[in-house]
């Protein structure tokens, strides 16, 4: 028991020792916190907003009069398929950014509740009239909150009297729709526009086919909508096209509609066959085709296995089953051990009684039926006939929309502090492009930064033995710095004690404690003065070496970082 103890005491004071060394080390060295300073949002430098000179029939940065020309609406909305009319309850606000701000004193129109109807609107000062005209719409969102569900679209309503004279609400009839959507597993852009048949006055809505995907996050992002007089159309993300098309080709339902349709009154004449196959009345069944062979016969070749068990149940009494102490034979019955596989059988072919297996049979064709050949009186497919359609109509300039009077952003979302900002509604696609350079170029890259910063940064990983620091890893610290000093040691036995003296020290400590060990074994008493002055001295000897270490380590690191760089650690590869 004294010598267990003994050792215990030894391995515990080596390794104390290097520790402690490291710990001298530790209180000379500033704080890992305060000596690397990381990428702070203090450190990013962020824009000043200037309101921009650019013009257009509508371009809107929130600034301080933004309340005279916004109106937020008060009205019910209308939806036939709910029981009760919603009010719009939700709020509105003009504020900077709370998160990642970039730009000091740049303000956007904001949503405030949750879970909550929102409608707000501005008149154009004049009504926007595009025939002939490049249309450019292009808006700032930044979903501070995210997205789970939700709106952040806009409309372009439609300029008629009720639009003077109501609150904006669902029901105003709008011309476009353009905008992020996102709820569940639906995540587009929407552009929808309202197209006037001209035959009977009446507005339908049409919706672009294969909508690009809107950016769910929380940074700002620019969406510009580019409509030409060709009739092309173009989305833009961030300044990057990601959909054009043609509004006669690419939206649902068509803007005209086919010049014939399928004359509802025609049908299918009685004597029309469809049948493209019919049975050959000429085949007849040949005379060997039995239809009475069974499918499965019994395999004649077939022999017992000879290590097959007769004797033996497949099925025997658990033996280890036992009746139940609360059983009543009386009143339950006889009792009957329960039915297990029997070992025996596993080990055998099989047991019980031996029946040759059935195999299928080579004679077995079923039952016989005559084969299809082409049907000489097939006609095809039938169809109606085509009429001319009488709500036919050809609009070959759909992008000449009805002229538009206000902007409404009328939304649900699950989520607060969505925030609109720098809105363009004009004719300029360079004027929007110099808005952006203004604006969102500028912004967008600052939030970047800010983003990035206020990011957990990853703890650097040690590029060799020398960068390692007790306090993180003691056991890894030990382990590298002993592989270490055992590499350096073959080389040049000085310079490995210069250079990682802690496990000089260590070792010089454990060998004069074995010496403790082994006298005190065999004397069955304590060590007597002169080893424990030796202990003593060994360890002011190997702190000394230590300091000695930081004076020679200058002359000396020449000839040892060869080896250290030869070395690969687990931490981080090569050291380069």
């Amino acid at each position: 028991m004294r010598f267990d103890a003994v050792l215990a005491s030894v391995l515990y004071s080596s390794a104390l020792f290097l520790g402690q060394v490291r710990a001298d080390d530790l209180d000379s060295e500033p704080s890992s916190v305060a000596a690397e300073s990381s990428t702070t949002t203090a450190s990013v430098q962020k824009a000043t907003f200037t309101p921009s000179k650019i013009t257009a029939d509508f371009l809107e940065q929130f600034t301080d009069d933004w309340n005279s020309r916004w109106n937020p609406s008060h009205a019910k909305k209308q939806d036939s398929s709910a029981d009760a009319d919603w009010a719009y309850v939700g709020q509105w606000e003009v504020e900077e950014p709370h998160v990642l701000t970039a730009i000091v004193g740049d303000k956007g129109l904001v949503v405030k509740n949750a879970a909550a109807h929102h409608a707000i609107s501005a008149k154009f000062p004049k009504k926007i009239d595009n025939k002939g005209k490049t249309l450019v719409v292009q808006y700032e969102v930044k979903l501070q909150n995210g997205l789970e569900c939700g709106g952040a679209y806009m409309k372009l309503l439609q300029d008629n009297k009720a639009l003077h004279a109501e609150e904006f609400s669902n029901a105003s009839p709008y011309i476009i729709m353009f905008g992020p959507d996102k709820c569940g597993s639906t995540n587009k852009v929407h552009f929808i526009f309202r197209h006037k048949n001209p035959k009977t006055g009446e507005y339908e809505e049409k919706h672009l086919k294969t909508a690009p995907m809107a950016k769910i996050e929380k940074l700002t992002n620019l969406y510009t909508l580019i409509v030409k007089p060709d009739q092309t159309f173009e989305i833009k993300i961030n300044g990057e096209s990601m959909k054009t098309g043609s509004l006669l080709e690419d939206f649902s339902p068509s803007v005209n509609p086919e010049k014939e349709i399928d004359d509802e009154k025609d049908t299918k004449p009685a004597d029309w066959v469809d049948e493209a196959k019919i049975s050959d009345p000429d085949a007849k069944k040949p005379d060997d085709w039995d239809e009475d062979a069974p499918y499965e016969i019994v395999d004649e070749e077939a022999t017992k296995p000879d290590d097959w068990l007769d004797g033996e149940l497949s099925m025997i009494p658990d033996p280890e089953a036992e009746k139940p102490e609360d059983w009543d034979d009386e009143e339950d019955g006889d009792w009957v051990p329960p039915s297990v596989p029997n070992p025996k059988c596993e080990a055998a072919s099989g047991c019980g009684k031996w029946e040759q297996p059935t195999k299928k049979n080579p004679a077995y064709k079923g039952k016989w039926s005559a084969p299809f050949i082409d049907n000489p009186a097939y006609k095809g497919v039938w169809a109606p006939r085509k009429i001319q359609n009488p709500d036919y109509f050809e609009d070959k300039t759909p992008a000449n929309f009805e002229p538009m009077g206000a902007i409404g952003f009328e939304i649900w979302t699950m989520q607060s502090d969505i925030l609109f900002d720098n809105i363009y509604i004009g004719h300029s696609i360079e004027d929007a492009e110099k808005l952006k350079a203004e604006t969102f170029d500028i912004k967008r890259p600052i939030e970047v930064a800010l983003d990035e910063a206020e990011k957990p940064k990853a703890p650097e990983k040690p590029k060799s033995p020398m960068d390692l620091k007790f306090m993180d890893d003691p056991v890894l610290y030990v382990r590298e710095k002993v592989q270490l000093f055992l590499t350096l040691v073959q080389k040049d036995p000085v310079e490995a004690i210069r250079f990682v003296p802690e496990v000089a020290g260590g070792i010089g400590v454990l060998v004069v404690t074995l010496l403790v060990v082994v006298i005190s074994a065999l004397g069955g008493s304590s060590p007597p003065p002169q080893v424990k002055k030796a202990v003593e001295k060994t360890k002011e000897t190997a702190a000394n070496v230590k300091d000695q270490a930081v004076d020679a380590a200058t002359t000396g690191v020449e000839k040892v970082q060869a080896e250290v760089n030869k070395r690969t650690t687990r931490s981080s590869g090569t050291v380069e």
